[in-house]
């Protein structure tokens, strides 16, 4: 996969000066290329379904988790059976202390002052009692392992996440990004051409801390490429911690920015970028939304292409062989290698020279991008080994395009049997549904299964001020309403992918802490016949976070996960500063798990249950669905 992704990254910023001296040898080796591709898709995609066997069974019978889950998640007594008194004292004053918003606003002062005036020991013990030991796991897998079993007794799997963050002031991590988006190459376009693709895909000093305005996702900055293989071995760490602590049902976390520089991630995404608005252009021209051959034809004539290479390069896109070139038909364009140096030479509409998409790469940039693609192969074969699924989390929209493309190139690789590799879709985006779209319809054409997790967004903030400051559209939808209605096509179209397709081929997350949201999936699962049993879609919060949601979904039967952080005391405090903010900023829902945490406290006292100790289920939600598709 690396040497495949390299090539295609590369053909366009090394070749693109042959562009007269291009022939029809190039175009025939690449149209050979292609054809091996089509006919092996042709193939997948021709099989008959049987709709009797190959689709998903409709249930007539209700599901029986639908019928037990209280969909208010009002029900203290349920929600809170798998915690101790303790446990639940320490949740109230924590989410209590989250509520006060000057403890919040100064957080990092009292942390720090907090080790400084009781020294490494106590602070860590202050800790492990309060904020640590409420969001965090532990430091290791063998600290991990009890919380993991406790909840997964009661219906909560995990995906496991080392959160360990590099501790740097606003000023160090705005000096270490900078260095890490730099790049010595020459740019192969014209400096006021597409200004506001130019000024997103690359790095600015303003918004070098990428911290910045951002609560729930950690951050990843670069310092060498020795830090990256030592992140890679966490995240294999946790690959084994996950098939060891949770028996294979969980996931591993996994960002991409942890794993090389920054700068190849913003260069492949102004690539993907720039191919996606020429292809745009060029049909809008046309006012079909799609190229006809004909009209793709007089497009190369233009470039004095003879008639039979235009053939040839029609073909060679049209990987359906419809008669039309759709937007994922043009991303093939990345699929194939130096042939298509000529198409991505994209002309500047105001001068009308042609010019180079990127940089071009040095030596050691190029060694560099290469050991990310290594770092991300090795992740994905070791949780293929291990049968553990690997999810790749959403960062910024500068990085997005690339991550999204990796993940995709990595489920074509790895999603051939089950869906292994994960990729995440943030529905503030404005963008989403359109992506989502595409990609399961790649999957599709291709053949392999698709594994998706939905997610709101964590960059808000952050990404409307770099928008506004540096003038390019703001890609968030302009309001909370229409993310939830964004979330919720996108949710719709999975399903409906999920019902035309064979049963497994597609497995969502879907990763909210939104009761509304939740109430929404359960039931649309009911409307499309998706049954909890089948395990293709699953639920995931927060450790220390909405549990009145997670364990009674869990516990009623349906698939959900709780994502548990763990690492050091010293080395999470980043994360935990994040989680005390963000319940600060949900003051509603917090103000409901309170409530519900005070309710539970008092039921226990007043029936003397002073020592409260849970008592796991004879036989565990996820033990009566042993055997099942698993989401």
């Amino acid at each position: 996969m690396a040497r495949r992704l390299l090539t295609a990254f590369k053909f366009h910023s090394k070749t693109l000066n042959d562009f007269h001296h291009f022939g029809s040898r190039c175009a025939y080796q690449n149209l050979s290329i292609c054809s091996k591709r089509n006919k092996a898709s042709t193939a997948a995609t021709a099989q008959p379904i049987n709709e009797q066997e190959d689709v998903k069974d409709l249930e007539t019978t209700p599901d029986p988790a639908f019928a037990r889950i209280d969909t208010s998640f009002d029900d203290a007594q349920e929600a809170f059976k798998s915690k101790t008194n303790s446990e639940l004292i320490r949740a109230y004053l924590v989410l209590q202390s989250c509520a006060v918003k000057p403890l919040v606003d100064y957080n990092k002062q009292l942390l720090a002052f907090g080790r400084k005036f009781l020294g490494k020991t106590l602070f860590e013990k202050f800790m492990k009692g309060t904020f640590y030991g409420q969001f965090v796991a532990g430091k290791d897998i063998d600290e991990i392992k009890p919380i993991a079993e406790r909840n997964k007794s009661y219906g909560v799997k995990s995906i496991l996440d080392y959160s360990v963050e590099m501790d740097l002031s606003r000023e160090q991590a705005k000096d270490v990004e900078m260095d890490a988006v730099a790049s010595v190459g020459d740019k192969g376009y014209a400096a006021n051409d597409e200004a506001d693709l130019a000024n997103r895909f690359q790095g600015h000093r303003d918004f070098g801390d990428r911290r910045d305005n951002v609560m729930s996702a950690r951050t990843y900055f670069y310092k060498d490429e020795a830090m990256c293989d030592e992140n890679l071995q966490h995240f294999i760490n946790g690959i084994d911690a996950v098939s060891g602590a949770t028996n294979a049902t969980g996931f591993a976390a996994v960002k991409l920015t942890a794993l090389g520089r920054p700068q190849f991630l913003l260069q492949l995404s102004e690539v993907l970028a720039r191919v996606r608005r020429y292809y745009e252009t060029l049909a809008s021209g046309y006012g079909t939304g799609k190229l006809q051959m004909a009209d793709f034809e007089r497009h190369l004539k233009s470039f004095k292409v003879g008639k039979e290479e235009r053939q040839k390069w029609f073909t060679i896109l049209d990987i359906t062989g419809d008669g039309e070139i759709d937007l994922l038909d043009w991303h093939n364009l990345l699929e194939i290698n130096l042939g298509l140096a000529k198409l991505l030479q994209i002309p500047n509409l105001k001068t009308g020279k042609l010019e180079p998409l990127v940089d071009a790469l040095t030596d050691k940039e190029e060694e560099q991008m290469m050991n990310m693609l290594r770092r991300m192969d090795t992740i994905a074969t070791y949780g293929k080994q291990k049968d553990v699924r690997v999810m790749i989390d959403a960062e910024q929209t500068y990085f997005q395009p690339a991550i999204n493309r990796l993940c995709m190139e990595m489920m074509r690789k790895y999603n051939k049997d089950k869906a292994i590799i994960f990729n995440t879709y943030q529905c503030y985006l404005k963008d989403a549904h359109n992506m989502i779209t595409l990609d399961l319809a790649l999957s599709k054409r291709e053949n392999f299964h698709f594994g998706a997790k939905l997610v709101r967004g964590a960059y808000l903030e952050q990404e409307r001020d770099r928008a506004a400051t540096l003038g390019y559209e703001d890609p968030i939808n302009p309001s909370y309403e229409a993310t939830t209605a964004m979330y919720e096509k996108v949710l719709t179209e999975v399903m409906q992918s999920i019902q035309e397709r064979p049963k497994g081929d597609i497995a969502v997350m879907v990763a909210s802490h939104n009761e509304d949201t939740v109430r929404f999936t359960l039931q649309k699962m009911q409307e499309y016949n998706i049954r909890s049993t089948d395990r293709l879609i699953c639920f995931g919060q927060l450790l220390g976070m909405c549990d009145q949601v997670s364990f009674m979904l869990g516990q009623a039967g349906y698939s959900v996960y709780k994502y548990v952080p763990y690492g050091p005391v010293e080395e999470v405090l980043p994360y935990l500063s994040r989680r005390a903010t963000e319940n600060n900023t949900m003051l509603a829902k917090a103000k409901k798990e309170r409530r519900l945490l005070r309710q539970e406290l008092l039921r226990r006292f007043a029936s003397l249950k002073f020592f409260y100790r849970p008592t796991p289920p004879a036989v565990s939600p996820l033990d009566a669905m042993q055997g099942k598709t698993s989401a």
